[in-house]
């Protein structure tokens, strides 16, 4: 209910949200990252602060919450690409 009010404002015409397809990703991706790391459900793993990305990648990624972005992101192409299995994400 949260995120239909939000994105509410930023259509015109009266439009209203009705799927995730409806909202810019990069919006609904902070939107939806914020919203399981307020819910508390989610379980950081100890070795998140030190893990890499990719096998390119020297660093880990320097926002702390890069783990909740990543679900998020994760979430939206789940929902977008109905039927993609573990597989398909390789």
């Amino acid at each position: 209910a949260m995120a239909v009010q939000f994105y509410d404002a930023d259509f015109k015409e009266g439009l209203k949200v009705k799927t995730v397809k409806d909202v810019e990703a990069d919006k609904f991706i902070v939107a939806f990252a914020q919203h399981l790391k307020r819910q508390g459900r989610f379980e950081i793993p100890k070795w998140a602060d030190v893990v890499k990305t990719s096998r390119s990648k020297e660093l880990p990624p320097s926002d702390p919450d890069w783990l909740y972005v990543r679900t998020a992101s994760m979430v939206r192409k789940v929902y977008i690409r109905a039927g993609t299995g573990v597989g398909g994400f390789r």
